[in-house]
């Protein structure tokens, strides 16, 4: 006999197979502070969509100004409209932004300071599954969550920009806690590593439940945190 699959049903819960499967993965390896992963030495911030940027061109107040980057990861400013911007560190901005203005002004001194960080995809940290209602900016950069606030939410998500040095007791603290309904020793972190992803184990009841400081690892740019439902 041949079982007929419902595929407008797996498309339609796709997102939460997926999150199941992950969810779900026992006897996974545990990540541990000693973890030799690590980032670059010479991290630098990576200016995105919705950041702000603040131009300032020495010597020509009338052409300093501030701009958001657009959803197209572009800027406007006065004498140069459409100028890339995501993805490039401000020190990368300012000298592409000097070549744009010396077409107008003599010599060039441009300095980038930015705020707003919403950061490339890249290096975000993305947190989905059992979350508390409070803290943090949703993963579309807004003010809540994704499927529901509140601690008994069947899934939400949340993205913070990366700091440098960041550990899983930082993010908990900017996170704001977990679920009413989460697991979190059952927690995991896929990483990018060397290209491949990984799906390493976590355990943050222990951290914060118990305050077992060998539970409290290393949070990279890009990590993404899998948060599971409790079993009952």
């Amino acid at each position: 006999m041949i079982k007929v699959v419902n595929v407008r049903f797996l498309k339609k819960n796709k997102l939460a197979l997926l999150f199941a499967l992950l969810a779900s993965g026992c006897g996974l390896p545990q990540l541990s502070p000693d973890d030799t992963a690590s980032i670059p030495s010479d991290y630098t911030y990576i200016i995105g969509p919705g950041d702000s940027v603040n131009i300032f061109v020495w010597g020509n107040p009338d052409i300093s100004t501030t701009a958001t980057v657009r959803p197209d990861g572009k800027i406007t400013i006065p004498l140069a409209e459409d100028l890339p911007a995501s993805g490039k560190t401000p020190s990368q901005l300012a000298r592409d932004m000097e070549k744009k203005l010396a077409k107008y002004v003599r010599d060039p001194q441009v300095v980038i300071m930015v705020g707003g960080f919403q950061g490339v995809y890249s290096q975000q940290v993305r947190i989905v599954g059992q979350l508390s209602g409070g803290g943090g900016s949703s993963a579309g950069g807004g003010s809540g969550t994704s499927g529901g606030t509140g601690g008994g939410s069947r899934f939400s998500a949340k993205a913070f920009p990366y700091k440098k040095d960041m550990t899983l007791l930082d993010l908990m603290i900017q996170l704001g806690g977990l679920g009413q309904y989460s697991d979190g020793n059952r927690a995991s972190i896929v990483r990018n590593v060397n290209g491949e992803l990984q799906q390493v184990g976590i355990r943050i009841d222990d951290l914060i439940d118990d305050a077992d400081l060998s539970a409290n690892v290393k949070i990279l740019p890009g990590d993404i945190v899998i948060i599971p439902e409790a079993f009952f």
